[in-house]
């Protein structure tokens, strides 16, 4: 696997990430099992850069996510998206406020601090 420096952050993160949109399930049934079987595969293989959304089985990959990091043990970065639950889904929608409750949720489902 190769690594590269994500912007001026000092972390090395894998040039291959795993999107995991589908462990989210919103698409047709997805088992918990299998996804985290993915994930420590991915792992193994040298990813440690993986892509969520806390839309995507509300918040579902982002709990699978954080219950991989503490069986992985390993060093990890995960990149989350928010503020795709607007309805409706317009600019105005993004406020400091509804940005703020958005990443709030994305923290509590990745059992996490933003730095951490």
């Amino acid at each position: 696997m190769q690594y590269r420096e994500l912007g001026r952050t000092g972390w090395e993160v894998s040039t291959i990430s795993l999107g995991c949109w589908a462990i989210g399930g919103s698409w047709g049934p997805v088992d918990d099992n299998e996804s985290m079987a993915a994930l420590h595969r991915a792992a193994k293989l040298g990813v440690n850069f993986f892509d969520t959304s806390d839309r995507y089985g509300d918040g579902r990959s982002e709990r699978l996510l954080s219950r991989f990091r503490r069986e992985h043990g390993g060093e990890i970065y995960i990149a989350t998206k928010s503020g795709r639950r607007l309805k409706p889904h317009v600019a105005e929608g993004y406020t400091h406020e509804n940005l703020t409750e958005y990443v709030d949720r994305c923290l509590v489902n990745l059992e996490t601090d933003c730095d951490q």
